[in-house]
């Protein structure tokens, strides 16, 4: 039965129906003698409708509700502990996966839209010292329909409220270029007119420089946004706080950054965490402006948010401000990004699952 998988433990069960793209969809539903227009219809409720249960689907007969409930899980994700930043505007939630892993989606609200921070992996394998995802090591991928279902979770939530997500940032739990296939598939999926239609300008993936998947992704000429997790302009540094610089160092990256830019003719966002006294000094700025001279980017600029395994501080204002100004003087667009979440460990870097938080968690 092609819709069913195995667990780790050799048991047969059902297939997440977000795995599915449509044309899958379409031939599991023509092996059961459906008319063609049935993939249409359930695609539709569970995108369009957000449907979370066969039970629901008001437009297909019962014995295809019934085969739908057999052979395929619309619910995987279990929610385990929602927090809430001091100002509201940011919640992170911690999802339990039926395997006993776990994986942190944080929402962010702002006045006119609502960004959501989805993770791609369980754990990171690349081992970034001030990130808390690559402190904890690496477990698993997660599949297109696990990626998909952090989506359609809020999507409902905010549909409740009279609101819809605007924007999806793959920067949560893990490195998406690791996973490419999957994080590929899935906003391929959301992307769908005829689905959720969620435009792939309105993503946007974070590497921390897989040079290979760079390329390849160029070569795809997406819309989807690209950032660069760059945090050093040379090499002895860059590979002391994020190991991969090793395999792909700064000349191989920035040249396949530039080759990006040439086939797609879309800018590159660099991401930058100032870490006091480490990459927030005038010549790493001075470095960084010869680093991207010449190449339509923008410097996304965040001061570090502490993880209890680094014991780097973050830049003061006034040091980000002199690093922010050596740029602006060169013409380098560049934000020093507001803090959000901080509070609730829900910035940029400090998604984990502790074994300590979870205990605490239990209804």
């Amino acid at each position: 039965m092609d819709e069913m998988m195995l667990n780790t433990g050799g048991e047969v069960i059902p297939k997440l129906i977000y795995d599915l793209s449509f044309i899958e969809l379409s031939d599991i539903l023509q092996s059961w003698d459906e008319p063609k227009y049935r993939a249409q219809q359930v695609w539709s409720g569970i995108y369009n409708q957000m449907w979370e249960n066969p039970t629901q689907f008001t437009n297909i007969p019962v014995k295809l509700k019934e085969q739908l409930q057999n052979n395929f899980v619309f619910r995987s994700l279990a929610p385990i502990k929602v927090v809430h930043s001091g100002d509201h505007e940011t919640s992170k939630t911690l999802f339990e996966h039926p395997d006993k892993l776990y994986i942190e989606t944080v929402l962010m609200r702002y006045e006119r839209r609502n960004t959501l921070c989805i993770s791609t992996q369980v754990g990171c394998a690349m081992g970034c010292v001030f990130c808390a995802t690559g402190q904890m090591g690496f477990s698993r991928n997660l599949s297109a329909g696990e990626i998909i279902e952090q989506v359609m979770y809020f999507a409902r939530e905010l549909k409740g409220e009279g609101g819809k997500l605007t924007n999806i940032v793959i920067m949560g739990m893990g490195e998406p270029f690791h996973n490419y296939e999957n994080t590929i598939k899935a906003i391929d999926i959301l992307n769908d007119p005829a689905g959720y239609n969620f435009g792939e300008r309105r993503f946007t993936i974070s590497t921390v420089g897989l040079v290979p998947k760079i390329r390849q992704f160029a070569a795809e000429k997406r819309q989807i946004n690209l950032a660069i997790s760059l945090h050093a302009a040379d090499d002895e540094l860059r590979t002391k706080i994020i190991p991969i610089n090793r395999k792909y160092p700064l000349p191989e990256l920035m040249k396949a950054c530039r080759d990006y830019f040439n086939l797609t003719h879309r800018r590159v966002s660099f991401e930058w965490a100032l870490i006091q006294n480490v990459n927030d000094s005038p010549e790493q700025a001075n470095h960084l402006v010869e680093l991207i001279h010449g190449l339509p980017c923008h410097v996304n600029l965040i001061l570090l948010n502490p993880t209890s395994k680094y014991g780097g501080k973050a830049s003061t204002q006034q040091r980000a401000q002199t690093f922010s100004s050596i740029l602006a003087r060169k013409n380098i667009p560049c934000t020093i990004r507001l803090r959000r979440g901080i509070d609730i460990q829900a910035g940029c870097g400090q998604l984990a699952t502790r074994a300590e938080s979870r205990k605490k968690i239990r209804p």
